[in-house]
């Protein structure tokens, strides 16, 4: 069998917490979902992608069955988990936080931000989807304050951001910047001239950089993996449309207390 293939932060190496930036090697999909797909809301087969998750959550020390990954709507809600749920009756939120051991949260991305947190000291770990409506909205904010309540401080926090579609390969039009603008001026220093005449290059990652360091936690890290330009370990959602493919992989996140 071959291990599914990820990448770590170094900020979170830390005693009690194990986690995986999954890329997309190491599963058992194929055709545009090769081969390490996460995504149940694929049109993958079904006993692959289940195959590939319980790939993955061994590699994060779980069962199957303990990876859990919402239905994910690109919200600013985030929820405390303290048991599995049925797999039909997945929460809809994009963040996830536990204090429990043994579970492993795990959130998917094809170019949306996936953040991964831990506070090993309080014994408290999140996952979050963030694209830019998510980071836009609060998504990684609403994550913090979920584990404050659970006893994280965030002077104690590490935060990670996996794979995400970089600057130079994100192009938005005019109504998507004046949306930041009109938000914060300063939001202007994250987009840069495009090619294309009207438009623009978004730096999600330096967006996110921005939220996180903002909110005063401990370190953060970046894995600068640009989502659409790496293909080889990487799916990505706007690639798949510029190919006119049929449908994209998930790349998976996920961090566990063990």
């Amino acid at each position: 069998m071959t291990d599914p293939a990820a990448l770590t932060a170094e900020n979170l190496a830390l005693p009690g917490v194990a986690h995986a930036f999954f890329t997309r090697a190491g599963g058992v999909s194929d055709g545009v979902y090769a081969s390490l797909n996460g995504g149940v809301g694929s049109r993958d087969d079904p006993a692959r992608v289940g195959e590939n998750r319980a790939r993955m959550a061994r590699r994060v020390g779980v069962a199957a069955e303990r990876l859990l990954v919402p239905y994910q709507i690109h919200s600013s809600e985030a929820l405390y988990v303290a048991a599995p749920w049925d797999s039909e009756a997945r929460p809809r939120c994009d963040g996830l936080v536990t204090d429990v051991a043994g579970l492993a949260l795990g959130v998917t991305g094809a170019d949306c931000g996936m953040l991964l947190f831990a506070d090993a000291r309080a014994g408290v770990v999140g996952a979050c989807h963030a694209g830019w409506k998510g980071a836009f909205g609060g998504m990684i904010e609403a994550t913090l304050a979920v584990m404050e309540r659970r006893g994280a401080r965030r002077g104690d926090i590490h935060v990670a951001l996996g794979p995400a579609i970089a600057r130079e390969s994100y192009e938005v039009g005019p109504e998507f910047v004046e949306r930041f603008l009109a938000e914060e001026s300063a939001n202007a220093r994250f987009f840069a001239p495009s090619p294309r005449e009207g438009h623009s290059l978004f730096d999600l990652p330096g967006f996110v950089a921005a939220r996180v360091a903002r909110a005063e936690v401990a370190s953060f890290f970046d894995l600068r993996l640009d989502t659409y330009a790496d293909e080889t370990r990487c799916f990505s959602y706007r690639r798949s449309v510029h190919r006119a493919e049929p449908d994209y992989g998930r790349l998976v996140s996920a961090i566990a207390l063990v």
